[in-house]
């Protein structure tokens, strides 16, 4: 080296005196949760329009003064419904002048566990559009300092966006500990496997401080840096006075404060490789008087900053983007993860945060049904309007009614909606909202479809009654599959766009004895719909009429087989067979035996039940289970003691009804595809449930147990994005929680020879506990006596019967990797179903105006 060795020692000296000063950069937050214990509505009336409003007028007073904004729904009715004319200046200001900063800048903070791609990538684009439309700023940082668990998703979305850092929070206690101490909280997120170093993240990790500063202080019994206590409900203190906000800070109380901070600041300074501290100083639900909060912490930083030679410490206002732009300049190597994720998460050894996983499951169910008609609306309006540009479907109209239906899908993503973790008031708020999207939904699509002059019934029927239904194929590629709906004759003929009879099949509904269930195929094009005449003959049919192509299917009902007396079992087995896949059922015990795969010519043992594990509802006598946390206590054990089951054969699907009876009743259809050889629907084994009410303190799950020896490995999705291989893991405590999976759309077990997929239409925790098992956990019903969870009423005593759908495949691996994920798209996107009337007699078909 030509570097003189003198001048360089020089150098080394006066960089190490630089780096024992500590910068702590103070970044100024508020977490607002967009629903979780209370309303929107609630939230907004009772601090959330306070903290909007007060933060934009005292940055105004003060130069030094910074804020970072997060969630934008709260930002977004202030800025409509609250904000000034002066506010809205100011703010326009204050982003020009880099004191104010939207992070993330989405409706929500989403979730990471339980949420589709699709709807984080959404809900990013609801709130970034609002963003750059009103202030064309765009969001550069994360900041996923609350949801339970880190996906590796997050990471490649964010890069994808153009954020240049990710800041995250809920990781595994013992791993944070670990990371803390060998300084590793900081690293670069490669969370895509095929992107790799295209779409990676500096990623911040925070200590175990999280994202609130400390609230103990030892010179007070008040809460630490919050002067302007805790938020009040229903309504805001008429005089101003807070509960439990913090001692003012005065000549007697200044110094106490300055060194509560400095320690602090340097007890996490020893765990980062600059001397940089990020100190998020915010909590939840905090600056709904920012004049207070500013005016006590100005004294204090300015004293710090007075003795700063003394306390070894420097402070400053700050951003996240002065933050991490500090960082960047270090020049530092830093070291480069994966794309492994940070799930599950657990807080202490008996708390595996697993059981929002499957908390509230109608939700979710609900929340992913609103996304997928979401995008089916999107889709049709869209081409609409390309080729109807003055067509009489009315652009305003239209795009409000998409609006307040992407809101409700976007809201609902956040980290205490979609996850099933908010109190019963603001779960039924999420479900109104989508509810009321849903139909202004519906009510777009049917007006874009009536408005094609096109549709002409042709039908030479006479006088029958018929209905007419538009079925859309929301996907960009050709779909061959079956719908089912509900009609109330026992005989039906069905008729495409062109007046020839369609396959179809009728039979007794499983649900009433006045309802019949009609099954008949589809053929639909990329982004197509079409209208199919439903005709119900009053007369008999005749067999060489259009009438043929509807097969009457009978149910074929079985003895109730008591588990007691189950004997010889495998020796009695029916099989019920499509062109993919033959099924053979034990009579000894109604149960399914095996699947063979008809093409590879491939069997393999299945058997599938219900099993229920009880949890402990009582905090003196053990772990809980909560709506976040599942604590298996024990191992699971057998829903039920008897089993019946009936069969219906059919020529468009088979249909196999099993009852699982025991205090309650479980209900399984199992629905196998009959005349798709050759099309995707072949491969699918539609799995259909019906469970609950449960008894309390109950986590049912659906257990399927097979040959494939799998060593308890088990692959699960990210998101829908990528999956993830979960190799099964042994702790001191709580093993069974600890090795639960998120399955968002799709999960799977193999082996050399054989894989067994599952596709879901919603959310679900899965596992695999022992050789070839997987369990799907569908459904919970929780109360406890924990005086935090009655306090907020978040003890999930969810009384609802849920009726999930999953999709089961079989295959060799190298089969089934080629369609699964095509698969899964066709369970989130099925075809679009909507009579547009009821049943009536049509005298003139041909002149029918619709």
């Amino acid at each position: 080296s030509d570097t003189d060795p003198v001048a360089a020692g020089t150098e080394r000296c006066v960089c190490t005196n630089l780096l024992k000063r500590i910068q702590a950069f103070v970044i100024p937050h508020s977490h607002m949760d967009v629903g979780w214990v209370y309303t929107v509505q609630e939230s907004m009336h009772a601090y959330a329009s306070n903290v909007y409003s007060s933060v934009v007028e005292e940055l105004s007073r003060v130069k030094s003064r910074k804020f970072i904004a997060v969630e934008q729904e709260f930002f977004r009715l202030w800025w409509v419904n609250v904000a000034t004319d002066w506010h809205k200046k100011q703010v326009g200001q204050l982003l020009k002048e880099g004191r104010l900063e939207f992070i993330i800048g989405g409706q929500v903070m989403h979730d990471e566990a339980v949420t589709d791609v699709d709807d984080a990538i959404l809900q990013l684009t609801e709130g970034h559009g609002f963003l750059y439309e009103t202030f064309g700023v765009r969001p550069r940082f994360g900041w996923h300092v609350d949801p339970f668990g880190a996906s590796a998703t997050t990471p490649v979305l964010f890069a994808l966006a153009g954020f240049d850092a990710h800041l995250i929070s809920r990781i595994d206690y013992d791993l944070k500990d670990d990371m803390q101490k060998n300084k590793k909280l900081q690293f670069v997120w490669r969370g895509s496997p095929s992107l790799k170093e295209k779409q990676e993240i500096f990623t911040h990790t925070m200590d175990q401080f999280s994202y609130c500063t400390p609230s103990y202080l030892p010179f007070s019994n008040r809460s630490g840096f919050y002067w302007n206590g805790v938020a009040l409900f229903p309504d805001p203190p008429k005089d101003g006075i807070y509960p439990n906000m913090s001692l003012p800070v005065t000549k007697e109380t200044v110094e106490l404060y300055a060194q509560t901070m400095v320690d602090n600041i340097k007890q996490r300074a020893q765990w980062f490789r600059t001397s940089h501290v990020l100190w998020p100083w915010g909590c939840d639900k905090q600056f709904f008087n920012a004049s207070v909060q500013f005016m006590n912490m100005d004294v204090i930083m300015n004293y710090i900053n007075t003795h700063s030679d003394k306390y070894g410490v420097a402070v400053q206002y700050a951003t996240l983007q002065d933050y991490f732009q500090t960082v960047h300049q270090t020049n530092l190597s830093w070291d480069v993860r994966g794309n492994q994720d940070f799930l599950p998460y657990s807080t202490e050894p008996f708390q595996a945060w697993t059981g929002f996983y499957g908390s509230r499951n109608v939700l979710k169910g609900v929340a992913r049904r609103a996304s997928s008609l979401l995008y089916a609306a999107e889709s049709l309006f869209t081409r609409y309007r390309i080729s109807y540009p003055n067509g009489p479907v009315q652009k305003e109209w239209a795009l409000d009614k998409l609006k307040a239906l992407r809101w409700a899908v976007s809201e609902v993503q956040h980290h205490d909606g979609i996850t099933g973790t908010e109190s019963p008031k603001v779960a039924d708020m999420y479900m109104e909202h989508l509810m009321q999207g849903m139909m202004g939904a519906e009510e777009l699509l049917a007006a874009v479809i009536l408005s094609n002059k096109g549709f002409v019934v042709v039908s030479d029927s006479g006088n029958v009654l018929e209905q007419h239904i538009i079925v859309y194929n929301p996907l960009a590629w050709n779909i061959s599959t079956y719908i089912n709906i509900s009609v109330a004759y026992a005989m039906a003929v069905v008729l495409d766009d062109d007046g020839k009879a369609v396959p179809a099949q009728i039979q007794q509904s499983m649900e009433s004895s006045t309802v019949y269930d009609l099954f008949f195929v589809v053929e639909l094009g990329g982004l197509q719909y079409r209208m199919y005449i439903v005709q119900f003959p009053q007369s008999h049919c005749d067999t060489g009429s259009a009438c043929g192509a509807t097969h009457v299917a009978r149910v074929v009902t079985f003895k109730k087989k008591n588990v007691s007396q189950w004997k010889r079992t495998g020796r009695k087995l029916l099989p019920v067979l499509n062109e993919c896949y033959k099924l053979m059922f034990d009579q000894e015990t109604n149960l399914l035996h095996s699947i063979t795969d008809r093409c590879e010519k491939m069997r393999v043992r299945v058997q599938q039940d219900f099993w229920e594990y009880e949890a402990n509802g009582d905090v003196h006598s053990g772990p809980i289970s909560d709506n976040y946390i599942f604590t298996a206590n024990g191992s699971a054990i057998p829903a039920y003691k008897s089993v019946a089951m009936e069969i219906v054969p059919g020529k468009v699907v088979s249909e196999i009804r099993q009852y699982f009876y025991s205090n309650l009743k479980y209900n399984l259809y199992l629905k196998v595809p009959v005349g798709f050889e050759g099309r995707l629907a072949c491969f699918r084994l539609e799995q259909s449930y019906k469970v609950g009410p449960l008894e309390i303190n109950r986590e049912t799950v659906f257990r399927t147990r097979t040959s494939l020896k799998n060593n308890r490995t088990l692959f699960t999705d990210n998101n829908g994005y990528q999956m993830m291989k979960r190799t099964y893991k042994t702790f001191v405590n709580n093993t069974i929680a600890r090795n639960y999976y998120p399955m968002v759309r799709a999960a799977y077990i193999q082996d050399d020879s054989s894989r067994v997929v599952f596709l879901s239409e919603r959310a679900h925790g899965v596992a695999s506990l022992s050789q070839g098992q997987l369990e799907v956990m569908l459904h919970r019903r929780l109360w406890n006596n924990q005086e935090w969870n009655l306090g907020y009423n978040l003890t999930l005593n969810d009384s609802s019967v849920v009726r999930p759908v999953l999709w089961m495949m079989l295959g060799s691996p190298s089969a089934l990797s080629s369609i699964y994920q095509q698969e899964a798209l066709q369970l989130q996107h099925r075809p679009v179903v909507m009579p547009i009337d009821q049943p009536r007699e049509h005298h003139h078909p041909d002149n029918t105006d619709l």
